[in-house]
């Protein structure tokens, strides 16, 4: 799958990839906010790092993808959607409940999301207002709402 990649759990905090993870969260405080609770994961080529995923057990049945990130520079390039495989290959067998959140103005990103078998399920209201000290804007639209989805294996 990732074969030519390495993937690799990082465990020392020092080694969190900020840049990769500003990626797909706005602040450094927002991403501290799940950060040392999740397992965190750099994606690596040639020992550098292209991409990261943070998971987040919300219980015994659930996991939650808090962050992936793909540098630019391996964007479009399917990188994401083999991450997301991998995640479900590898954790969908003890974590049944596979969610994701993001910005209900995030159109790529709620494709992508679809595109890689999730289905929208809620909405978190006004979670970018409460949770944000500064507004965020993205497409020239103030996020405000999160839309949530929920991994929905194609046989079900």
């Amino acid at each position: 799958m990732l074969a030519d990649l390495e993937i690799k759990q990082i465990t020392n905090h020092k080694d969190y990839p900020y840049d990769l993870l500003l990626l797909a969260d706005e602040t450094v405080d927002a991403i501290n906010e799940y950060l040392f609770d999740s397992a965190v994961f750099v994606v690596e080529e040639q020992q550098q790092p292209i991409a990261v995923f943070c998971l987040y057990p919300i219980d015994s049945e659930t996991l939650e993808i808090k962050n992936i990130a793909v540098a630019v520079a391996h964007q479009n390039s399917g990188l994401g959607s083999k991450i997301l495989r991998h995640i479900r290959q590898t954790y969908l067998a003890k974590y049944p409940n596979l969610i994701v959140g993001t910005a209900d103005c995030g159109l790529d990103q709620i494709r992508f999301y679809e595109r890689n078998g999730f289905v929208k399920y809620g909405i978190r209201r006004n979670f970018f207002i409460e949770n944000y000290e500064q507004p965020i804007y993205e497409n020239g639209q103030l996020l405000k709402d999160m839309v949530l989805l929920k991994y929905q294996p194609q046989d079900a």
